[in-house]
């Protein structure tokens, strides 16, 4: 899967830099903070996935990865600027991001030698984590911890990515249903309102 995950993740950085956009137009930010926003989110949870694994982070290693980031940021703040887009869209780039990133930091993990468990929960860091910090400079609470099923989804597809890989399955065909699955379950949970319970204390 190495020349298919270089391209997946291409795409994974280049769609979830424009959620941080799509995101962030909510608020009075300008140019540069598009940008920012967009880079946070597009790398936050891979270069913290690379740092935890001690390898060279991966933009920094292929600069490629902080163009395609910045291209997207800066399209998407230019198409904005020229047509009405629904206040949610974000939501549905967020899902494909989610689930191209998930799988492709499970599959890094794997290949560093981490066990399957932590490889999973390494894969949903990479993930929901750009996510977290694009939310927390925008001053929102960040989805994974409200709202429809995300952190969740993700750690499902992770398992059944190495689950898939445990009974045989090739890695190629494994992340791509992989990766369906959690965008899948993220765009059903968002659709039919389909949430975790919540803490709620009793008085």
């Amino acid at each position: 899967m190495d020349g298919l995950s270089y391209w997946v993740g291409m795409a994974a950085v280049a769609v979830t830099a424009t959620t941080g956009v799509l995101e962030a137009g909510r608020k009075p930010i300008d140019l540069f903070g598009m940008v920012l926003v967009a880079l946070t989110a597009a790398l936050g949870g891979g270069t913290v996935r690379d740092l935890l694994l001690d390898r060279l982070v991966f933009w920094i290693a292929d600069q490629a990865y902080l163009f395609a980031a910045l291209f997207a940021g800066v399209a998407t703040f230019a198409v904005a600027r020229v047509v009405r887009l629904p206040a949610d869209l974000f939501l549905i780039p967020d899902a494909i991001g989610l689930g191209l990133f998930t799988v492709i930091g499970t599959g890094i993990a794997l290949d560093a030698g981490v066990a399957w468990f932590p490889a999973t929960l390494l894969g949903v860091v990479t993930g929901v984590l750009g996510g977290v910090l694009r939310d927390m400079l925008c001053n929102e609470v960040p989805l994974v911890f409200e709202g429809e099923l995300y952190g969740t989804a993700a750690w499902a597809g992770a398992l059944a990515f190495v689950g898939m890989l445990a009974a045989g399955v090739a890695a190629a065909p494994a992340g791509l249903l992989a990766m369906a699955a959690i965008i899948a379950i993220r765009l059903a949970a968002l659709r039919w309102r389909i949430t975790l319970p919540r803490f709620v204390a009793r008085r």
